[in-house]
């Protein structure tokens, strides 16, 4: 009893919040999806960055190793999806997007600040951060065949990870008055992350839902396996950032993947199904996933 209570501590604010957005849109309610997008991306997420890292007092060294990690698992997912997918005889610029990157802001974030805390929603914060620049980078360059730096330049979640971590590494105390606008700011971040999902899942159509599937169970079994050995085999993690590693790399589809594929025209029927199913069925398996990790 006491284990099915803390799961549901770490799991249901989450997917509660994804089913207001979800119930939102279904009643017909106003959500203007590129306001909220545009709020996210250009002011809650870089202030809940930036709080999160000045408060967890993560270092130069934690930093950088778990950017070390993220890479290495982004590199993994891509290799291994790449030679899958053309095995299989499948669109790469349609699919190898949404293989490489998971859902870890609207999920990822929630359940590792809900599971491990504010030390694991920094440890969070930094996958989320490097995932977030490739996310915004290599994602559209696959799916364009195009490859832009200036959209890394155009990304405030970058600045605002170098100021809070050059600041944190540095010992450099934090004006009160600063740390508490960020703070506030950033508070708005998760919920508006939660219930955009959930309004942007009432609005897709899956499509070919036996091939979604399959597409849906690999992404997650490849994530979380693929999680698994690069924290606890290449770089011998262990405690709350093996956990937040494990639990990252095993999110469903970023609905991101959704958008891009709809802005270049590369099937975003199939995409919109692989996100839908995704989301689905990481609600069955997330909650054994964080049971196993705490």
């Amino acid at each position: 009893m006491e284990l099915i209570s803390g799961l549901a501590a770490v799991v249901a604010p989450v997917f509660l919040l994804s089913a207001a957005g979800f119930i939102w849109e279904k009643r017909g309610y106003s959500f203007d999806q590129l306001l909220v997008t545009n709020l996210m991306t250009m002011v809650a997420a870089p202030c809940l960055v930036f709080s999160t890292f000045t408060n967890a007092q993560i270092s130069f060294a934690e930093t950088g190793r778990m950017a070390e990690v993220t890479v290495a698992c982004l590199c993994l997912f891509a290799a291994v999806a790449s030679i899958g997918l053309r095995l299989a005889g499948m669109p790469v610029r349609v699919y190898l997007p949404s293989m490489i990157f998971p859902n870890i802001g609207n999920l990822g974030l929630p359940v590792c600040k809900f599971a491990f805390g504010d030390r694991g929603l920094g440890l969070a914060m930094v996958y989320f951060a490097v995932t977030t620049i490739g996310q915004f980078t290599v994602g559209p360059a696959i799916a364009s065949g195009r490859f832009r730096l200036d959209a890394m330049a155009r990304t405030p979640l970058i600045y605002a990870v170098v100021i809070a971590v050059t600041l944190g590494g540095f010992g450099v105390a934090i004006p009160r008055w600063i740390a508490n606008t960020a703070e506030l700011a950033g508070a708005m971040a998760v919920p508006l992350m939660l219930m955009a999902l959930g309004v942007a899942l009432a609005n897709m159509k899956a499509k070919s839902l036996g091939r979604s599937m399959t597409m849906a169970v690999v992404r997650l079994g490849m994530g979380t396996l693929g999680g698994w050995i690069v924290a606890t085999y290449v770089f011998d993690l262990d405690g709350v950032a093996r956990g937040v590693v494990i639990i990252q790399s095993a999110m469903p589809v970023a609905v991101f993947n959704y958008l891009f594929a709809m802005i270049h025209r590369n099937q975003p029927e199939e995409v919109a199904g692989m996100v839908l199913t995704s989301t689905l069925l990481a609600m069955l398996w997330l909650p054994l996933l964080v049971a196993a990790l705490t």
